[in-house]
């Protein structure tokens, strides 16, 4: 290499070349050392300026010889360690950035408030790119750090989900409801109260209120609920009419004429024949399988019951309340929770001891409302017995008569009521990996009809 160096600052300048070449060699020796990597090489005492005998000419012209450029942004040791970290932490960042994308793909419309830019109206955009690769913690934390406020939510914005949902005004709802009366509540539970109400036009609406938790949380449910009901159109699904986020959260849906399958099976009730029972039955069946396999993306209702189950005017079933329902993304075989939600007497074992939800969770709930339907019983009656501890003995020992509704007397199809019992039967069986999917139950239900 030509030996072009500026002026030292050293009051050595005069000394020999012999001792510049010494001093020349362990300059370039030191240098060498203290390279970060062997590919990009910036010297410690080129940033070190003057400190160093080897001027910063001399190391231009070495890194020139070398062919690494003198502006490059390789780094020193020190500087390694620093971009080490930024790089460690703008990946964490970017991964962060990318689970909580995928969260927001996955969980629908929750993931559209991470960020005061986003807009609902993109919501209709929005693809499945994967499970986001979370830890239950770690889940959790996105989940938190998602939660919305209620200012956050803009008439304008939720316009956009579905231009046939109308967003109702506080004063229409409380018109509607005669000003949510409790002459007027049909439905009350842990999370929401539903009111009967008349809109102007004379439709008969029911009126979801949200009422659990603090103004963040009830929203949360609220959008979590749009988020999914925005994916599902199907007949044996309820619809939907629209919404109302002044003065609270309200979801307004159409009344079925019947009310609920419960309303009917448990109080003072017309006699609900064979017939209309079986019709429950595989409608029920059809719509779960809808959910589980042909809607958009895999939804697992949580609380199927006998009151989410409404009857339209020809007591077509609807499934309703998707309060607590779960997006499960094709990659994952469960979600595993620690809160126990759903109503006791419909969940699985599974649940109980490990905290599994998955199809499985809904399949076992419909054997109980299999049940329901075949006994009339409640899935746990007022003294806590539950249905299936009831039901079992009379199954294993094929006792028909004492299992089947007594309102019914004989009037029920024989070979529809074994069908139904044997499906009930794989529904409620303790272990998940032994229940059928719905699609089978339905598909068995559906042949067996064929055949009859």
């Amino acid at each position: 290499m030509e030996d072009v160096r500026e002026p030292s600052a050293s009051p050595c300048n005069g000394s020999s070349d012999s001792t510049s070449e010494n001093q020349e060699k362990a300059t370039r020796k030191n240098h060498e050392n203290k390279n970060c990597s062997p590919k990009g090489r910036r010297s410690g005492a080129a940033s070190a300026g003057s400190a160093d005998l080897t001027s910063s000419h001399d190391l231009a012209l070495e890194h020139k010889e070398e062919g690494i450029d003198e502006n490059s942004t390789e780094e020193t040791p020190v500087d390694c360690t620093r971009s080490l970290e930024s790089e460690t932490a703008s990946s964490k960042a970017s991964t962060s950035d990318s689970e909580g994308q995928n969260n927001h793909n996955n969980w629908g419309f929750l993931g559209l408030l991470k960020k005061g830019s986003s807009r609902f109206h993109t919501f209709h955009q929005l693809k499945l790119s994967g499970p986001p690769k979370l830890t239950p913690k770690k889940s959790k934390t996105v989940k938190e750090s998602t939660l919305p406020s209620l200012h956050s939510l803009d008439p304008a914005d939720l316009s956009y989900l579905k231009s046939s949902w109308k967003n109702f005004s506080l004063s229409e709802l409380q018109a509607a409801t005669n000003n949510f009366s409790r002459e007027n509540l049909i439905g009350e539970g842990g999370y929401a109260e539903v009111y009967k109400g008349e809109l102007k036009d004379g439709q008969v609406v029911a009126v979801k209120r949200l009422t659990r938790g603090s103004p963040e949380e009830m929203t949360m449910d609220f959008l979590s609920e749009l988020g999914v009901i925005v994916h599902v159109n199907h007949p044996s699904i309820a619809k939907l009419i629209g919404y109302g986020v002044e003065g609270g959260m309200h979801l307004v849906l159409q009344l079925s004429p019947h009310g609920s399958l419960a309303s009917i099976l448990y109080g003072p009730r017309e006699k609900l024949d064979w017939r209309i029972r079986y019709k429950v039955a595989l409608g029920t069946a059809e719509g779960l399988t809808y959910l589980h396999e042909d809607c958009q993306r895999r939804i697992i209702h949580k609380d199927i019951k006998a009151s989410n189950i409404l009857l339209t005017e020809d007591f077509e079933p609807q499934i309703s309340d998707f309060g607590l329902s779960k997006w499960l993304p094709d990659q994952w075989t469960h979600h595993t929770v620690s809160k126990v939600e759903g109503t006791f007497g419909y969940l699985p074992p599974e649940f109980f001891m490990q905290g599994i939800v998955d199809e499985k969770t809904d399949v076992f709930a419909y054997g109980v409302l299999l049940l329901e339907l075949i006994t009339g019983r409640q899935a746990l009656d007022n003294s806590q017995t539950s249905l299936i501890m009831w039901a079992n003995p009379l199954i294993h020992n094929n006792n028909i008569k004492e299992l089947v509704d007594p309102i019914l007397s004989d009037a029920y199809d024989l070979e529809e009521l074994n069908q139904l019992i044997m499906v009930a039967s794989m529904c409620i069986h303790p272990s998940p990996s032994d229940r059928p999917q719905m699609s089978q139950a339905c598909a068995f239900m559906l042949l067996t009809k064929m055949f009859c």
